[in-house]
């Protein structure tokens, strides 16, 4: 996925190690740690660099904990996203992980792609540091505690079979590109067809314009020029057939103006591949978008 998403002119290099510790953490989750980390490296390095993922295990003392308080001294899995971008200064850095906070241009991201980061690793019992320094490009340093994890073997037998796969037609409809990407990476691997739109205006136009029968509508809630509440409505008036499954990342937000949709046809974000899939399965099995008259509140 990431050689895809970074482009031919940045090199990428992985490099795990063999003997890595086992974490407990949701493999779904950090992947999108991981692809969110990697689109931030791309989108800091306009002409072109180098992205390293690495993983390896960690040992830190007493001195060393100390100085990345609130850590513990003891045993973790370290993960790192490291590139050569343009980096940051001393103000961004103090702020980077912020809902909201972006350095991009007006368009080009909301600012949730890090806080989302942030919070997933806090979610996981991890610590996430940053360093960083103007031109001198930029390392995401992420330390997992071990976990009573299951062994590797236990954990391929799990995931054999698990995602299940479908053919259909899937419109994307979110306006941040690390979301949006993820999304349309793993439908894609398990076998739909997508399309993708920035907001709800483009993905009416893009509806209107394609001959081919489109499925579901995956489309995030709050979003410029139209959101998905709005879109939502002018389908069901134009193309009432056509399935809508919502995206948020802001629970109370969406509670207080989607009162009628049931909560069963909201995916909240962040989401693992799995917990995607099986929203959507149950969307294009006929799960109704809304229930009118139930007052049903998205679930916190």
């Amino acid at each position: 996925m990431l050689a895809r998403l970074i482009g031919e002119d940045i090199e990428y290099a992985f490099t795990p190690d063999p003997k890595l510790v086992s974490v407990k953490a949701d493999p779904g989750q950090i992947g999108q740690v991981i692809m969110n980390l990697v689109v931030n490296s791309r989108d800091a390095m306009p002409k072109g660099g180098s992205i390293t993922v690495r993983t390896r295990n960690a040992v830190l003392d007493r001195d060393e904990a100390r100085k990345r308080h609130p850590m513990q001294a003891g045993e973790y899995g370290l993960l790192s996203v490291t590139d050569t971008g343009h980096g940051m200064d001393e103000d961004t850095k103090a702020h980077i992980f912020e809902p909201f906070f972006t350095t991009k241009e007006v368009g080009k991201g909301t600012g949730l792609g890090l806080a989302t980061v942030y919070g997933i690793v806090k979610q996981s019992g991890g610590f996430i540091w940053l360093q960083s320094a103007l031109g001198k490009g930029t390392t995401f340093e992420i330390y997992l505690p071990h976990g009573n994890a299951t062994k590797i073997d236990e954990v391929k037998e799990i995931k054999t079979g698990a995602i299940p796969r479908g053919k259909e037609t899937i419109l994307v409809v979110e306006d941040e590109a690390a979301v949006r990407e993820l999304a349309c990476e793993f439908l894609k691997s398990a076998g739909y067809s997508v399309l993708e739109a920035k907001n709800g205006a483009e993905a009416l136009e893009t509806i209107a314009n394609n001959t081919n029968t489109i499925h579901l509508v995956l489309a995030d809630m709050i979003m410029p020029r139209m959101g998905g509440l709005d879109m939502a409505e002018r389908l069901k008036k134009e193309r009432p057939e056509l399935k809508v499954l919502f995206m948020s990342g802001y629970s109370e937000h969406a509670g207080e103006q989607s009162s009628q949709i049931s909560p069963h046809a909201i995916l909240a974000k962040p989401f693992s591949i799995a917990t995607l899939i099986g929203k959507v399965r149950e969307a294009l099995a006929g799960v109704p978008a809304r229930k009118a008259g139930e007052g049903e509140k998205v679930q916190r």
